[in-house]
């Protein structure tokens, strides 16, 4: 996982090499903390995928029934304007 201090740094390496450029030692770090960036942000979305579930018509329409409408009514004619 990426801290706030370590994408600060990334920028202000950024910043710094739109400037005035880079040491040897600044292009290091930079590419270390490009890449944890990059394996954070990928093990995030692998996480979102792992809780992914396909459902077919049916499946869907019962859990919507269950579930309620994010205007908080229970679905069918409750006159919210919602399609339900």
């Amino acid at each position: 996982m990426i801290t706030k201090e370590q994408i600060q740094r990334i920028n202000e390496l950024y910043r710094k090499s739109q400037q005035e450029g880079l040491t040897e030692e600044e292009k290091k770090e930079q590419a270390y903390l490009r890449r944890l960036y990059i394996d954070s942000v990928k093990e995030s979305l692998r996480a979102q995928l792992e809780n992914i579930k396909v459902v077919d018509k049916d499946e869907y329409d019962e859990i919507m029934k269950n579930k309620g409408c994010s205007c908080g009514h229970e679905h069918g004619s409750c006159g919210c304007g919602h399609k339900h």
